[in-house]
């Protein structure tokens, strides 16, 4: 990971106004700093496991939303996230031409990496939740886990509910009606 500190703290509007640059994709910012962190091998396969688990329910059948990769989402003065997989209903789906910054996602999937790890499970989380996402998967690499936090409600303050599926289980959502996504496969090859 590698982290640009900084005098003053980048604006997520100063962030967003920079060119496109190839190199400078896995690029977020996090409270105002610049973080590049390019995702292993794991992480991509991984990432391409449940993004591909998504995109498959999404298109049998129509209204399921739209499930993405790495798009930019403002969650603060000074954070601009891309997370790794992400899922949003329908009717809030970017259009195909919308420019970001980009509506919040309802499914959010942040996959471990060595250098982001720990705003994922710390700031980025505490971010999302404040934000109003109803649902976020953390996806360790390492252990093969997932930690699976929600809202019991849509108008709950917090993610009030978690829990981890144990190895031989399936990863389902009530965003997702008749999503079931097992385990094994998330880390599978």
């Amino acid at each position: 990971m590698t982290a640009m500190p900084v005098a003053e703290r980048m604006t997520a509007e100063e962030f967003l106004a920079r060119p496109y640059h190839p190199q400078h994709r896995w690029e977020r910012l996090i409270d105002g700093e610049l973080v590049n962190d390019s995702p292993l091998l794991a992480h991509q396969q991984t990432g391409g496991n449940i993004l591909f688990a998504l995109a498959t329910w999404t298109h049998a059948e129509a209204g399921r939303g739209l499930a993405l990769m790495s798009l930019p989402f403002v969650l603060g003065h000074h954070d601009v996230y891309e997370p790794d997989v992400h899922w949003h209903r329908a009717e809030r789906a970017p259009a195909r031409d919308e420019e970001p910054p980009y509506p919040f996602p309802d499914l959010v999937v942040e996959i471990r990496s060595p250098g982001t790890w720990v705003y994922d499970i710390g700031h980025k989380k505490a971010r999302y939740e404040a934000a109003g996402v109803p649902e976020l998967w953390l996806v360790d690499t390492a252990s093969e886990s997932v930690i699976v936090l929600r809202r019991s409600a849509p108008e709950a303050p917090e993610f009030d509910l978690a829990f981890e599926p144990a190895g031989d289980e399936t990863l389902t959502s009530p965003l997702l009606p008749g999503f079931a996504l097992p385990l094994a496969t998330v880390f599978g090859e």
